[in-house]
């Protein structure tokens, strides 16, 4: 019996793959079979195989990493530019499962520079943090954080080891108003370590600054894989032109 032709083939592994996907046999972040062992079980070539991966990568359905292979896409999570929320609510209303883990933790004292940025006296201490937080497993953000600890004094000795600094602030610090700086770049090798990234892979980044009137509360910046997050803003009729 002759071999089926190329085209038919490429669309068969398109459809068992699809199929396993959309009946839940594939679930978010499970990998796919890597192409050599699609074309030992079709028996086909690397191209055909290329072709099916292709297609179901433009279609969404599996994103292709180079190095570790092809997994079932993860949904995106939407983050509404105009609020503060925290990565378990967003976590939760997706049905995922969330985690912090504090990579770092130091108090320093603002340098004259530093300090006119705020603006607050040189010397004036902050509680500086980084971790990482991570949905179903994944590391969705890696965070940097400085907290003034002259407007949040309970912050020197509270334990962030797997609470997220944020999801505290904003149950213990009423804040009046909030800067928000969308922006992108690309993953340094200490960054895409964290993020299980490639370095030169593209990043959201999220710079945010908290405030209570004219006192600075904490200043954030939140690097992002480009593939797991997008922004999203919601405006109304009466928001004002812009």
């Amino acid at each position: 019996m002759p071999d089926a032709p190329a085209a038919s083939l490429h669309q068969r592994i398109y459809g068992d793959i699809e199929g396993g996907i959309l009946d839940g046999r594939l679930k978010p972040g499970d990998r796919i079979p890597s192409e050599h062992e699609l074309m030992e079980v079709y028996g086909c070539s690397r191209m055909t195989v290329s072709k099916a991966l292709t297609a179901l990568a433009a279609a969404g359905l599996i994103e292709r990493r180079r190095r570790a292979g092809s997994f079932v896409t993860r949904p995106r999570i939407e983050r509404t530019v105009m609020e503060i929320q925290d990565f378990a609510v967003e976590a939760a209303r997706a049905g995922r499962s969330y985690a912090y883990e504090q990579l770092s933790r130091e108090v320093l004292r603002l340098t004259e520079a530093q300090g006119s940025a705020f603006p607050v006296p040189a010397g004036t201490e902050v509680l500086r943090l980084e971790g990482l937080h991570r949905i179903d497993g994944v590391a969705v953000a890696l965070e940097r954080r400085l907290v003034m600890l002259d407007a949040v004094p309970a912050a020197r000795e509270m334990d962030f080891t797997t609470t997220a600094p944020g999801r505290w602030l904003l149950q213990q610090v009423p804040w009046s108003d909030a800067v928000h700086v969308i922006g992108a770049g690309l993953a340094d090798a200490p960054t895409a370590r964290l993020l299980n990234l490639d370095r030169g892979d593209a990043l959201l980044i999220l710079d945010r600054e908290t405030r209570q009137g004219v006192r600075t509360i904490t200043q954030v910046r939140l690097f992002h894989p480009a593939g797991l997050y997008r922004f999203v803003g919601r405006f109304s009729p009466g928001s004002a032109a812009g």
